[in-house]
């Protein structure tokens, strides 16, 4: 515990004198096959379309298609952060409307394996770059593994994107399930993606909220519902976002929606919705392995 705190406080004081506050949101599921990783990088761009300067973190640590989605080619990526030949501004990508993209890493088992020492060396590096943004999105990896579990305990908001499959729906419950019972957290937004009309959406949100308001103490709110439409196929094949690639489809139309509505809420007060709190409890969890 004594190491733990001693970093975090080192981090705190590195920060300390950057007062503005940098909303920190990560984009998870319970599941893969939802599109989590393209609505994340399409909410990325509207909010950075929208004035918003905007950073995306591919959290996936040996998976990473942020990059590809994006038709970016990195030549650096976390692992070169690991073993500390780059720092995080580094690695960072210029993506579409400067949009900021810091790329994992792909096919490297051990970055999906990483020690709790290497998981706070990663995260360290956030201090350098907060200063540059206003929000940073947390495109996690599917499922409750350690880290992802971590960063979202460590965000502002916590968006989780659900579709039309059982699956889906069984598994975003079992996921704000594990945070509510384990670290007490008690706010999720939701994301209904990929659906047939704004209702599909609607139902699908209130099919999750029927079971968390039965069984557990928790707060839902509905951020909105994207439909799945031809374009969007298209934009993946381009490597484009769809709210750049097709502006006025109306996939990119409900993104942009959710942005706006994301640009409203407002930034808490207390020290969990700065980014320096999000490093430092990152850190404290990594040291202390408090997911195993």
């Amino acid at each position: 515990m004594h190491k733990a705190t001693d970093q975090a406080s080192g981090i705190r004081k590195m920060i300390q004198n950057k007062p503005k506050p940098v909303r920190v949101i990560a984009v998870t599921s319970g599941k893969g096959g939802v599109g989590k990783t393209n609505l994340a990088v399409n909410l990325g761009v509207a909010l950075s379309q929208s004035g918003k300067r905007v950073a995306l973190l591919d959290a996936d640590m040996s998976l990473a298609n942020v990059d590809i989605l994006l038709g970016l080619s990195p030549e650096f990526n976390l692992s070169h952060v690991l073993k500390g030949e780059k720092n995080l501004k580094d690695i960072m990508l210029s993506g579409p409307e400067g949009l900021q993209v810091i790329p994992a890493s792909s096919g490297l088992q051990h970055m999906s394996e990483l020690s709790t020492a290497e998981q706070a060396g990663i995260i360290s590096a956030f201090s350098d770059i907060d200063q540059d943004l206003d929000i940073l999105i947390v495109d996690t990896a599917a499922g409750i593994s350690s880290s992802v579990v971590n960063f979202a305990r460590a965000s502002q908001e916590i968006i989780v994107v659900i579709c039309d499959e059982p699956t889906s729906l069984t598994d975003a419950y079992a996921y704000i399930k594990l945070l509510n019972r384990d670290f007490s957290i008690e706010k999720f937004q939701i994301v209904a993606n990929m659906v047939e009309s704004s209702q599909q959406g609607q139902q699908l949100f209130t099919k999750l909220t029927k079971v968390t308001d039965r069984y557990l103490d928790v707060s839902l709110g509905y951020v909105g519902a994207v439909p799945f439409d031809e374009s969007l196929r298209k934009a993946v094949q381009k490597q484009k976002p769809v709210v750049e690639a097709f502006p006025g489809s109306k996939s990119s139309l409900a993104i942009k929606d959710l942005a706006h509505r994301i640009n409203n809420w407002p930034i808490k007060k207390q020290a969990g919705g700065y980014l320096e709190f999000f490093i430092e409890r990152m850190v404290e969890y990594s040291i202390n392995g408090d997911v195993e």
